[in-house]
């Protein structure tokens, strides 16, 4: 599944692509007491920000895998950048249809549960790649209250409230599966901010440096409706978690 071009123009400033500032996710690195040594796997890892931090603060080794070669390139140069290119590696390729040679301690998708059609689906994909005491981290979306007018469901992201679950019932699909929930980090309103609002800065930019593109007038549409959309609805309907877990 081929990302996008308006989510690389979008994120183009990001090294985190989730509702994450960089305190969140050392609390989710500190959260699961990663070690040195210890490995991972993490599933389309984006710009390798999770696995480059964690290898660097914890000393934890790694690979990352995603479908889009820029972003690919980008964890390559941070993992340089950081220091622990001896201790990551990331591979263009389809997360969905990805296994580890060897069992990980640690098998993550965070933000992207789309590669195994839910979380659910993508627990199963983590599990192919986990050693049997091992913690799956899924991260996604729910509604922190439930919109119930259509214009607030779309303008969270939304066509219908079916499309996310609320964090009772994610909690409550994944134990029915099976897994024990371990551990959570959450974003906040100010993670949110600093995920949603940096893009229009980075849209505005690509408007004004490619003004023959032929993205522009989408991005055009995007930009003069996103701001009004995210501060009366999305901000306040809809929360992102990341969470750890253990297969029972």
């Amino acid at each position: 599944m081929a990302i996008p071009r308006r989510f690389t123009i979008a994120e183009s400033s990001h090294r985190i692509l989730d509702p994450f500032t960089p305190a969140k996710l050392a609390d989710l690195g500190n959260a699961l007491h990663l070690r040195p040594a210890m490995s991972m796997l993490d599933l389309a890892c984006g710009k390798g920000e999770a696995l480059c931090q964690w290898a660097k603060a914890h000393g934890i080794r790694g690979t990352g895998v995603d479908i889009n070669q820029p972003f690919v390139d980008a964890a390559n140069a941070r993992s340089h950048e950081l220091g622990v290119s001896d201790q990551v590696t990331f591979v263009h390729s389809d997360a969905s249809e990805y296994v580890s040679d060897e069992p990980v301690d640690v098998a993550s998708c965070m933000g992207a549960t789309w590669i195994g059609d839910g979380p659910v689906g993508t627990l199963d994909l983590l599990a192919r790649s986990l050693k049997p005491s091992g913690l799956a981290v899924i991260g996604d979306c729910y509604w922190r209250e439930v919109p119930t007018t259509q214009e607030a469901i779309e303008g969270s992201f939304a066509r219908s409230v079916e499309d996310f679950p609320t964090l009772w019932g994610l909690i409550e699909t994944v134990q029915q599966a099976g897994w024990d929930v371990v551990e959570m980090v959450h974003a906040d309103e100010h993670s949110w901010d600093r995920y949603v609002a940096a893009q229009w800065l980075n849209l505005r930019r690509f408007i004004d440096e490619n003004p023959d593109d032929e993205i522009v007038p989408e991005l055009r549409a995007e930009l003069d409706i996103a701001p009004g959309q995210y501060v009366r609805h999305q901000r306040r309907y809809l929360g992102w978690g990341a969470f750890a877990l253990m297969k029972r």
